[in-house]
């Protein structure tokens, strides 16, 4: 079973891209992030000429998340986090898909810090582990997939220049801790499991010539359950869909369980 997640920066923008990379990977699964649309500005329609059901939890102009699944509409199991009755930010949904619990998540951005963005993020994650901790707890398969904006060490392996985000919300010490605090309540980084070292971006931004450069940070995550993390079979990223007309500045990461 191939499960992937990609932020796709505006779905109608990138609605070209997105279903020739469908066409090409043929995922069974697929998380998006940044729908940045809802109502009838959702290309539902397009989603499912093209063989998958979805759900999706959208929002105009902003956030959004949603869960494809091909030949099939998955299964909502949970939308939104509890813990805030005034967050309204489009920012989480799960679903079940052929017996796999699947997460699509995006993450706040946290910029700048620090102030009440970035403290919003670092209550978004608290409330995040509440809900993986639950999930954990129910003993099934479970894939928590997304942009979770955080850049999880300081090295040249998840970061082009340390220096250069020494400062931002998604590198800060309070970000990789609240991270590591959801990674020890026993989950699996699916891409270091089978890319311990090494650079492994994930995303680039359209600034001062960061993709030509491969100026790039790792942000997108797949996390497993430990019977998730049983079937692992393989795990990687597309980089070379950054690099195609009108892209995103993300690039999908997969991976593909045993059945």
């Amino acid at each position: 079973m191939k499960i992937a997640t990609f932020n796709v920066n505006g779905i109608n923008a990138r609605l070209p891209r997105l279903l020739e990379w469908l066409e090409e990977a043929q995922p069974d699964a697929l998380c998006l992030q940044e729908l940045k649309a809802d109502g009838d500005k959702f290309p539902e329609a397009a989603i499912r000429d093209a063989g998958y059901g979805l759900v999706w939890h959208g929002q105009k102009g902003f956030n959004g998340v949603a869960i494809l699944a091909r030949g099939e509409d998955p299964e909502e199991t949970h939308r939104g986090l509890a813990g805030d009755p005034e967050d309204v930010q489009s920012r989480y949904i799960e679903a079940r898909v052929n017996g796999v619990v699947i997460a699509s998540l995006y993450l706040p951005n946290g910029n700048p810090q620090p102030g009440p963005k970035f403290d919003y993020k670092l209550a978004w994650m608290e409330r995040f582990a509440a809900r993986a901790a639950e999930l954990l707890r129910s003993e099934e398969p479970v894939v928590l997939a997304g942009d979770y904006n955080v850049i999880p060490t300081a090295t040249h392996d998840d970061t082009f220049s340390v220096r250069a985000m020494a400062n931002d919300a998604l590198m800060q010490p309070e970000s990789q801790a609240a991270f590591r605090r959801i990674l020890n309540q026993g989950w699996t980084d699916a891409i270091r499991t089978r890319q311990p070292h090494g650079k492994a971006y994930t995303f680039w931004d359209y600034q001062a010539g960061a993709w030509a450069r491969d100026a790039g940070f790792r942000i997108d995550h797949l996390l497993l359950s430990p019977a998730a993390a049983d079937r692992l079979a393989d795990a990687g990223i597309d980089k070379a869909a950054r690099g195609k007309e009108k892209a995103s500045d993300h690039t999908p990461v997969w991976i593909r369980l045993r059945d």
